[in-house]
């Protein structure tokens, strides 16, 4: 199964594919301990998941792949904008900037900033995400295009939707897949104080 799960990711991070993707997100897989966010496929297969270093549990994130070893490290600062560096080396190796924008209780919006698309002169934004913290709804935009979608997991006649498990799915695109996983990891994190109060009610349909 581990090899299968390898191979999987191996695939996902060629970073192209014909079809749009889904990765199921939650905090419940049942091979990982409870309350680690794993981002799994159809099959139920991890393809990423979230660690926090117990030294700094707030401050910084790992972003693994299935075999457990760090893909990227996301560092919040104090204004509130975030940063991306690659593996697990420090902040060394820059990969992306993350601003808010706006973080009201039903709109949030970021700006992302690639750093090998910046590496002259001033900053220009590559992405932007818009989207509802409150409903595990957001979208990544790369300028017109729609490069990734989150949404909750809907089903016929329910009148009430869980937000604990959530749809990500990841449209035909040349943008790493890690990448767009840690910028929603970014997104949901970056949520504000009320709406993370509500985070364990259901969402009505």
């Amino acid at each position: 199964m581990l090899e299968a799960e390898v191979e999987d990711a191996e695939n996902l991070a060629m970073a192209h594919w014909p079809i749009p993707v889904d990765l199921f997100v939650s905090k419940k897989h049942p091979s990982l301990p409870r309350g680690l966010l794993a981002f799994a496929d159809s099959s139920g297969n991890i393809l990423f998941r979230l660690n926090s270093p117990s030294h700094h549990p707030k401050k910084t994130l790992r972003l693994l792949d299935s075999a457990g070893d760090p893909l990227i490290s996301i560092y919040r600062h104090h204004d509130g904008s975030w940063q991306g560096f690659k593996g697990d080396d420090g902040q060394k190796d820059l990969l992306f900037q993350v601003q808010r924008v706006s973080n009201k209780f039903a709109r949030t919006e970021l700006e992302v900033f690639l750093v090998a698309e910046n590496h002259q002169g001033e900053l220009t934004c590559d992405f932007k995400v818009k989207g509802c913290h409150f409903q595990r709804s957001c979208t990544i935009y790369k300028g017109d295009s729609i490069v990734a979608q989150t949404s909750l997991m809907h089903k016929l006649r329910q009148i009430y939707v869980s937000r604990r498990k959530f749809q990500l799915t990841m449209f035909p695109s040349f943008v790493d897949p890690a990448l767009i996983v840690a910028v929603v990891v970014i997104f949901l994190v970056n949520g504000p104080k009320k709406s993370k109060i509500l985070d364990k009610l259901p969402v009505s349909t």
